[in-house]
């Protein structure tokens, strides 16, 4: 295996490894609320979970765009930079956080305004979310280390905190839960002990293994107004483009659950599949972020182009191998999450949407690392732009006719349209500089 691939892979499996755990902590918090001995403590968690998902998914740029920026320090050597960017992106990321602690009331009301439930789960989910607030500094903190320890190349780090994470949670939320008495009281605390265990961990492995690199900071200069100006314009285009980003998803479960509780159903275990094969292909895009971002700050553009036909060569294969994996395989692993008839029939009329997923998907994902490592951030928010709006189009303009089918259009066009077009909008990127 040549050193581009062994680069790759070095950061992409970890990154996977990190991207399916992540998920279980919200899985752990459902189990043990399942068993509290009514299902409104499960509803509650899924409101109290979609919530924090949402509010936390806007504020991802500090993890990608710290980790464009830190990955191009990292490629020019530049430790003093790297950081500063780390200093300015915890700065914003507890600014951010402490925001959202102060303003908790205004937003507990507006988005249980919005959200239609019965009251006994309103009053759960309520208790649920004045308690997990508070995770927000370390949630936000933790963005900040995960993106840096990958721009730095170093995607074992997030993998260790994300696995520690899951097991505390497990053994806080069993302790609160069963050895103390509570309900969804345990299950809040053991989540937010897990958010700042993640956080607690992270400062010490920086301290442990990067700490020799605060001798080379200049700390007087991390806020100065260029380079502010700067992280500021990077991570705006990042918060737009998960604006559309959140509006596709959000939309797509909204416009199922419109058409009834088996459209529902089917749209949602179907993207259960998209789901799984987005873990996949986003370890490939850290890899794509870190070592375009590296070679960008060294510029050393030969290698860089290397590089990119060497993620483009696993892209295609796995989008293959998924493909064909769900042509074999996928209606047993809708069997596993269900045993309702009505929704496995409804879904074979759908499922040839899903087949079409990795290979119409797989650029999208793997150009996303690569602009964020570019820091072409601008260039990434013009191609959701223009997917996003190309998705609303299709389904309102041909829903009439083909029910449906038309979000699944919508949908597969959206996520080829955003490879296209980054594919287009960044061939200087990675083609014509020298």
């Amino acid at each position: 295996m040549n050193k581009g691939n062994k680069e790759i892979l070095a950061i992409a499996l970890p990154s996977i490894v990190s991207n399916i755990t992540v998920p279980l902590l919200g899985l752990v918090d459902v189990a043990i609320a399942g068993h509290l001995g009514a299902t409104s403590y499960i509803g509650a968690i899924a409101i109290g979970g979609m919530l924090f998902n949402i509010i936390y998914w806007l504020f991802g740029f500090l993890r990608m765009g710290t980790g464009g920026m830190t990955s191009q320090a990292y490629g020019a050597n530049d430790w003093d930079e790297s950081i500063r960017l780390l200093m300015r992106s915890i700065t914003v990321g507890l600014l951010i956080s402490l925001t959202l602690i102060v303003l908790q009331y205004p937003i507990e009301r507006i988005a249980f305004a919005l959200i239609d439930t019965t009251p006994e789960i309103e009053q759960l989910a309520r208790t649920y979310f004045y308690i997990c607030i508070w995770g927000a500094p370390a949630v936000l903190g933790l963005y900040s280390f995960s993106g840096w320890f990958i721009g730095m190349q170093n995607s074992r780090f997030p993998m260790y905190i994300a696995i520690v994470q899951n097991i505390v949670n497990i053994l806080a939320s069993f302790m609160f839960v069963y050895g103390m008495n509570m309900k969804i009281e345990g299950v809040a605390w053991g989540t937010l002990i897990a958010q700042y265990t993640g956080f607690m961990i992270a400062i010490g492995l920086w301290l442990w293994y990067y700490g020799r690199l605060r001798k080379e900071a200049n700390y007087r200069s991390f806020l100065t107004r260029e380079a502010m100006m700067r992280f500021f314009l990077i991570n705006r285009d990042i918060f737009f483009r998960t604006i559309c980003l959140v509006a596709v998803t959000v939309f797509f479960t909204s416009a199922g659950a419109s058409q009834g509780e088996v459209i529902l159903a089917v749209n949602t275990l179907l993207m259960q599949l998209f789901t799984l094969f987005s873990y996949i292909m986003d370890g490939f895009a850290y890899a794509g972020e870190a070592l375009t971002g590296k070679y960008i700050g060294a510029n050393n553009f030969k290698t860089l182009r290397q590089v990119v036909k060497q993620l483009f060569g696993w892209g295609i294969i796995l989008s293959l191998a998924f493909t064909l994996l769900y042509g074999i395989g996928g209606e047993d692993f809708l069997r596993l999450l269900t045993d309702e008839s009505d929704v496995i029939q409804a879904a074979d009329t759908y499922f040839y949407w899903v087949l079409a997923i990795p290979l119409a998907g797989f650029a999208a994902f793997l150009f996303d690392g690569i602009f964020i490592g570019a820091t072409a951030t601008h260039m990434m928010l013009r191609a959701m732009l223009i997917a996003s709006v190309t998705f609303f189009l299709i389904y309102f303009g041909c829903k009439e006719w083909i029910g449906n089918h038309a979000l699944w259009l919508a949908f597969i066009t959206y996520l080829l349209l955003r490879g296209i077009i980054q594919g287009y909008l960044g061939r200087n990127i990675y083609l014509c500089k020298n």
